[in-house]
Formats: structure tokens, sequence, C-alpha cells
């Protein structure tokens, strides 16, 4: 083994987008879609919620991910905020963490008409895909709300400059 003075996984040439995004912090959630055939999931915290008749959700992910293509597949998904609890099933659905059998198997899920649903998570929206469109490296989807509800979140997982923080 040796020992590095500095972050052994530290990239080279820091891309200052990134660092800036990495800096505004902000709530994780998981999104996931698809159905016991074939589902997938992402950590997410590129999301921001607008208010309306239908309220929207506007989702960045990596187009090549597993979600981007159950979503679309689907036309339907569930964003769910994560808490301080989360934190192992996050670094899981985010492909940063091992996880055995996948990472459906780090939480308890239930089948919903929009896609599987973290049992523990109190605040969770069951969403339509309306449109996709390509924004930097990233999909742009916008999903429209159709089932929401709102827990109680005494320790949400927030994400800041790529570490979980408590929120």
């Amino acid at each position: 083994m040796t020992i590095h003075s500095s972050h052994p996984f530290a990239d080279p040439e820091p891309d200052p987008v990134r660092r800036f995004r990495g800096r505004l912090g902000g709530a994780v959630a998981l999104v996931t879609a698809g159905d016991d055939a074939g589902r997938a999931g992402l950590t997410v915290s590129s999301l921001l919620v607008a208010n309306g008749d239908p309220a929207v959700v506007l989702l960045l992910v990596d187009p090549d991910s597993d979600l981007h293509d159950a979503l679309a597949g689907s036309g339907r998904g569930v964003v769910q905020l994560l808490g301080w609890r989360h934190r192992g099933l996050a670094e899981a659905f985010a492909g940063t963490a091992p996880a055995p059998g996948g990472p459906f198997r780090t939480g308890e899920f239930q089948p919903t008409a929009w896609g599987p649903r973290l049992v523990d998570a109190g605040t969770w929206a069951g969403v339509r895909l309306v449109s996709r469109s390509d924004a930097g490296w990233s999909a742009l989807l916008a999903c429209e709300v159709e089932e929401l509800s709102v827990g109680e979140d005494d320790e949400p997982l927030g994400s800041r400059r790529g570490r979980w923080v408590r929120l």
C-alpha cells in the first residue's frame, strides 16, 4: 500500500463547471422507472420543481444511463427524496458503492403506476415524461407531476462538493 499526500482519485484537470455545480448543493433524490421486468434508478441532485397546473419536475440525467432509457421507454417515473439514513442506498444507485444483486436490494420498494417507490421515502412524486431535450452533456427531462406525497423529512440527505451532507 502506498500513502499519497493527495487524494488518489482526484481529477488532475478538474472541470470548473462541475466544481461550480458541486458548490450549489441540494437535496438528493432517487429517480426510478420501469417494472420488475426491467427497472432502473439513479441518484439525482440536479433537479428543479416548477409550480403550476400541472407542476413539473425538471431532471438532468446522463443520456447513457439505464434510468434515461427506462424513463423514456415507460414514460413514467418516481422521484423520491432521500434522508440521511439512505446514504448507502444513494451510493449504490450512483454506482459508487457495491450492490450485490443490484441497487434495488439496498432498500424495500413497492410497485406503483409510475415505477418502483422506496417504501420509507416520506416525500415522493409520481411523474409522467412530457419532453426531452439536450442540455450540455445531460438530457433534460420535463416530467408532469401526477401524484404527490409530502411527508416528514426530519434528516434530508444533501449533496455538496461530491459529499453527502445533512440538510
